[in-house]
């Protein structure tokens, strides 16, 4: 019986976040369009979000002894950019490296895990789409869709989003709530992109770029640096009064047909959702019924609807429904992309997503903040894999 509890611990409360930082992308953002050439590279961006995120947790550089990059830079030169000799590290996406450090710390390589992304997509003109898509013919969606005019993730969701529609009945008034209410967070965010408040009437007039997706279902596309500094639970006790504790993560994928967005275009990642949302909330000891807050990974606004539905915060087919009542909206029974997410606050590929959530623990997120944030939880699914975790005091 012991075992089986620990085993469903797992990496329960073994780590905390002690520090995070990011670059000034609502500032850079305004001085590119305002035709003004950026001054980093990719490196450079995490490097300054990493500085920030040092100071925010009260180490020095020689405290810590693991580090994990954002798949957009490379491992050994952003170390030696850092001055990090450390001796345990590598590179992964958001979710996955604080997945990966939180393991470093329960096996013992590492004590305190830089976790570093810096991305200039925006100003090296990275395209998603297109005969020239970023990484090619390694994304086999792109090949095996050309055919048919599907170079960009973007048509295959609209593809998918148009079935659910069908199937559901979800009206474009409801997707569009989540566009709204995630500029009206965002118009409280000093720090983010786009501040302008939009309106439905705004959102079902603006163009699509791939029905039924309109132009405010698509994320930004900016430059900019996150960095977070997660240290074993102990020792992050005596850091700061107030450690963001990781208390359960979880990870299911779907790995046929995953590179053709297969599993979502047929069942809309939920049967993997509903694994994860069993292992995390397990591990975490919590359910839907006490999560305060959810950032969920929003490169289009339709992830909103079906993670909703997959981790059981409301009924299979009824997303339209929580998003037409505001549910999702900053004073909502679960308000979702408190910052403003992708679509409005920066296009940082989930590593921004963390951030939020650790500030909104922490009760430091200003007028946007969420009254007793006591859990948030995270959500990812993307190319097959849905990945959760669940921060909180």
């Amino acid at each position: 019986m012991q075992a089986a509890d620990e085993e469903r611990k797992g990496l329960s409360k073994v780590a905390s976040v002690v520090g995070v930082g990011h670059t000034d992308w609502h500032t850079d953002y305004r001085a590119q369009r305002a035709g003004e050439k950026a001054t980093l590279d990719s490196v450079g961006l995490g490097a300054l979000a990493f500085v920030r995120a040092l100071e925010d947790s009260g180490l020095k550089r020689d405290d810590i002894d693991g580090l994990i990059v954002g798949p957009t830079t490379p491992y050994e030169r952003m170390g030696e950019v850092l001055g990090l000799d450390v001796r345990w590290g590598g590179q992964a996406d958001a979710m996955l490296a604080v997945i990966q450090a939180c393991m470093a710390i329960k096996s013992g390589l590492a004590e305190v895990v830089a976790l570093v992304y810096g991305n200039a997509q925006r100003s090296q003109k990275v395209n998603y789409g297109g005969t020239n898509a970023a990484g090619g013919a390694s994304f086999l969606s792109y090949v095996y869709h050309a055919p048919w005019g599907f170079t960009s993730q973007g048509a295959l969701y609209a593809l998918m989003f148009r079935r659910y529609m069908e199937e559901t009945g979800l009206k474009p008034e409801e997707l569009g709530q989540v566009a709204v209410a995630q500029r009206a967070a965002a118009s409280l965010n000093p720090e983010a992109v786009m501040q302008k408040p939009i309106t439905i009437e705004d959102y079902l007039t603006s163009a699509f770029v791939c029905e039924p997706l309109h132009l405010f279902d698509y994320c930004l596309i900016n430059d900019g640096g996150v960095a977070l500094i997660i240290c074993e639970a102990e020792r992050a006790r005596s850091l700061r009064p107030d450690p963001v504790v990781i208390h359960g993560v979880g990870r299911y994928d779907l790995n046929s047909g995953a590179t053709s967005l297969e599993p979502r275009l047929t069942e809309y990642y939920l049967p993997a959702q509903q694994k994860v949302a069993r292992q995390v909330f397990d591990m975490a000891g919590v359910g839907p019924q006490d999560i305060s807050s959810a950032q969920i990974y929003d490169s289009f606004s339709c992830h909103i609807p079906l993670a909703l539905e997959g981790y059981g915060y409301c009924p299979p087919g009824g997303a339209g429904k929580f998003l037409a009542e505001g549910q999702h909206a900053l004073g909502g029974t679960l308000p979702v992309n408190t910052s403003g997410g992708h679509l409005s606050e920066s296009y940082m590929q989930g590593w921004g997503h963390q951030i939020e959530a650790v500030r909104q623990v922490r009760g430091t997120c200003g007028k946007r903040q969420v009254p007793d944030c006591n859990f948030v939880h995270y959500s990812s699914d993307v190319a097959g894999k849905a990945v959760s975790i669940i921060y909180g005091r």
